[in-house]
């Protein structure tokens, strides 16, 4: 991320500013795994996110699976998003400002009551901005996009970021979209989703 190519300007923003919070977790897709992201990330909420910071981001970092499919890491990144989300539903409810059912276009996930976009990173991705040595979750606070918006920067910055994302890759990510016109779930992992594509999200009757 800390390469001049890197395409995400919000995560270079993040690292240069000391606002990236990082932390080594066991494997992906595991209970005790679960509590220690929950617990994490709840910390991460009440002492990181604030009305005057809009690139604080929560990256966790995990010590398995490696080598696998994209369709691999795919499953197993919505098996702890699962494991997560109901574990999150004994204490809190859904983000108010959020769809908790993944097929809607104003999904975004949720945990502590905050939503969140979430940025899948592994060694197998197609994605060149997308590849890292473990699999990665990136959070990314969604109050944090609709700042930007309100302060008409937001535009501008995703049009450097898909400049950037075409000269490092060639292409831009098939599944991009904005909020409210498709589900953003189809970008959580990085794959290039099939258009009739469902979200393996199961958790019932997400609070609202």
């Amino acid at each position: 991320m800390s390469h001049e190519d890197y395409p995400c300007l919000g995560a270079r923003a993040a690292l240069r500013r000391g606002v990236m919070v990082s932390e080594a977790f066991g494997p992906l897709d595991n209970a005790d795994t679960t509590v220690a992201l929950h617990r994490a990330l709840l910390d991460f909420i009440d002492h990181w996110l604030r009305p005057d910071e809009n690139f604080a981001t929560f990256v966790a970092v995990f010590s398995a699976p490696t080598n696998v499919s994209e369709k691999a890491f795919e499953l197993a990144l919505w098996r702890q998003l699962t494991r997560l989300s109901e574990l999150d539903a004994r204490t809190h409810s859904w983000a108010a400002s959020v769809d908790g059912d993944p097929s809607s276009p104003d999904f975004a996930f949720s945990v502590g009551g905050e939503a969140f976009f979430v940025v899948g990173m592994h060694d197998r991705s197609s994605r060149s901005a997308r590849r890292f040595p473990l699999p990665t979750l990136a959070f990314n606070h969604h109050a944090q996009f609709d700042r930007l918006k309100a302060a008409d920067v937001y535009g501008g910055l995703q049009e450097r970021i898909r400049a950037r994302e075409l000269r490092l890759q060639g292409s831009l990510n098939p599944n991009l979209a904005e909020h409210g016109e498709a589900s953003e779930a189809r970008q959580y992992s990085g794959r290039a989703a099939e258009a009739d594509w469902s979200c393996p999200f199961h958790v019932e009757d997400p609070p609202s």
